[in-house]
């Protein structure tokens, strides 16, 4: 059986819990500020409204708690899962991370770019908190949750020995499970949210979903009508987290015995067999049809591309200028460079970047301003 409230370096524990000591590291550390000022979708200074990676990651949390409660589950490792598992997106989105990967892997760097490996870095290496090692020094079990964030955990970029470490051909805690549905929840609902706030799509769109007319039938119910506005936009995002969290813990709490068995927060479930947390076979399929026409209509809007376009020029040209002339990085970056190749080093100052940063950056190094 494995020590789930084991770390990697020897470290004296204290009045707080192992999972409350891992979250309360988390909030305190700089990746987790500068996601404040990091892409979900749209651009952060296009609009006060938008979420960030970072009231992003609050919503996967409360939701994440909500859910580990209801099944009795470790409610602060859910919690801990889910504010770090974000900490290694780039700026500009996943565009930036897609970009960074492409760039590493025509360098010749093979294992490119991957943001949830890179929140693990993040927790094991990039942060730098403490005088004897790098990270933060959390325990197994939140840093298996965020390797293990998506499915399938086995990646070939993945180190022999973190592959070992964590048992890769096993299904992370039930707690990890939570966190990953949770995440699909938050970026779901909340996607929509802004979406309609800023006219990027409309609701006769939305209601050609299943899922949303299930949604839409829940808020007429409160007496609530689309003339109402915005109100109806705001029970319409609520109905929907509802539906979507009851079905989970509903369909969920079915694997009670499972769930009863696995009180030690260490999966024995092989990752070939279904995971133990999951919605219902109705609800995960019109949940993936609202995500299709999630990425039709509203992630491919043009508005959209042409800002995420601009991201990514951004991330090309800094990746190239960084490459050209290190020493354009600041001193604890060059300093990396004589532990991690240069391409490697500059992908993850790159990546620690927020929008606004990245895009300052830019300015000063080419003379060009992308506002």
């Amino acid at each position: 059986m494995v020590d789930v409230y084991k770390r990697f370096y020897p470290f004296e524990e204290d009045f707080r819990d192992p999972f409350s000591r891992d979250r309360d590291r988390i909030i305190h550390c700089g990746s987790f500020r500068r996601l404040e000022y990091k892409t979900q979708v749209f651009l952060n200074h296009e609009g006060d409204y938008f979420r960030t990676r970072l009231t992003h990651s609050l919503e996967v949390s409360q939701i994440a708690r909500t859910i580990a409660n209801y099944l009795g589950l470790n409610v602060t490792l859910a919690e801990a899962i889910a504010l770090s598992h974000d900490l290694g997106h780039t700026p500009f989105g996943h565009v930036g991370g897609d970009v960074l990967d492409d760039l590493l892997k025509k360098s010749g760097v093979k294992n490119g770019f991957e943001h949830n490996y890179q929140s693990f870095r993040v927790l094991t290496l990039l942060e730098k908190r403490y005088k004897n090692f790098d990270g933060l020094n959390l325990t197994y079990a939140t840093l298996e949750g965020v390797l293990k964030h998506s499915y399938p955990y086995d990646k070939p970029f993945i180190p022999d020995i973190v592959r070992d470490y964590f048992h890769m051909d096993y299904h992370p805690s039930l707690e990890a499970m939570v966190v990953d549905c949770a995440d699909e929840i938050a970026y779901t609902s909340h996607d929509i949210d802004d979406g309609i706030k800023y006219q990027l799509i409309d609701f006769d769109t939305l209601l050609s979903s299943p899922l949303s007319k299930r949604v839409d039938y829940m808020v007429s119910k409160e007496g609530v009508s689309r003339s109402d506005g915005k109100l109806y936009r705001h029970r319409f995002v609520a109905a929907l987290i509802k539906i979507l969290v009851e079905d989970l813990i509903n369909n969920s709490k079915q694997n009670s015995k499972e769930l009863k068995n696995n009180k030690p927060l260490c999966s024995q479930i092989e990752a070939t067999e279904p995971v133990a947390v999951s919605f219902s076979t109705t609800i995960a399929k019109e949940l993936k049809m609202l995500k299709k026409l999630l990425r039709q209509k509203l992630y491919l809007h043009q508005k959209i591309v042409r800002k995420m376009h601009a991201g990514k020029e951004c991330v090309r040209a800094l990746y190239r200028a960084f490459n050209e002339d290190y020493t354009l990085m600041p001193q604890s970056m060059i300093e990396a460079l004589e532990y991690r190749s240069q391409h490697r080093v500059v992908a993850d100052y790159i990546a620690s970047m927020t929008d606004r940063y990245a895009m300052k950056s830019y300015h000063e190094v080419y003379g060009i301003n992308l506002h």
